[in-house]
């Protein structure tokens, strides 16, 4: 039968084309269950956020005393968008991981090229100003991928997953 209801027609030496939806019985495959508790996919924002927090007075403090108080906003600037793209991934992978997990490669691939275009189009507005606390800025950037990346790769090896 097709869809109309009307009953199919097949031509002797040509080959069925398409499929029948009641020829088709096969079981559909079984998902990996979701962990029990899936909250150790966050357990490390909030240290990474004290981290952050540490690092954002600091590098304000550098950038105050290195150029004044324009530094010291964009050094902390560069800090703050740092933690606060990289808990927005944290977010994102951790919610596509318990809901679908076939959705964290696409969500994590669109997370990430958001945070590229916002990251670039904040650095090509900075470059072409008089501010002079880009170069600052461009440090905090810096400073803050560093940490982060070194403290989160720190607390991956050094806390493991509940199995």
């Amino acid at each position: 039968m097709t869809e109309t209801g009307e009953p199919a027609v097949t031509l002797p030496g040509v080959p069925k084309q398409g499929f029948d939806r009641d020829d088709d019985n096969t079981p559909l495959p079984d998902l990996p269950p979701l962990p029990a508790d899936p909250r150790w996919r966050v357990a490390h924002l909030p240290f990474l956020s004290a981290v952050s927090a540490a690092l954002l007075l600091c590098a304000a403090s550098v950038g105050f005393f290195a150029g004044g108080p324009a530094s010291a906003v964009g050094a902390g600037t560069g800090v703050l968008i740092v933690t606060i793209s990289y808990t927005m991934s944290t977010l994102v992978i951790a919610w596509a991981d318990t809901v679908r997990p076939a959705l964290l490669m696409p969500l994590a691939m669109l997370t990430y090229v958001l945070k590229c275009v916002v990251l670039g189009v904040v650095l090509a507005y900075g470059v072409n100003t008089a501010w002079t606390g880009k170069i600052a800025l461009g440090w905090g950037v810096v400073a803050g991928v560093l940490a982060w990346t070194g403290v989160q790769a720190w607390w991956f090896t050094a806390f493991r997953p509940p199995k």
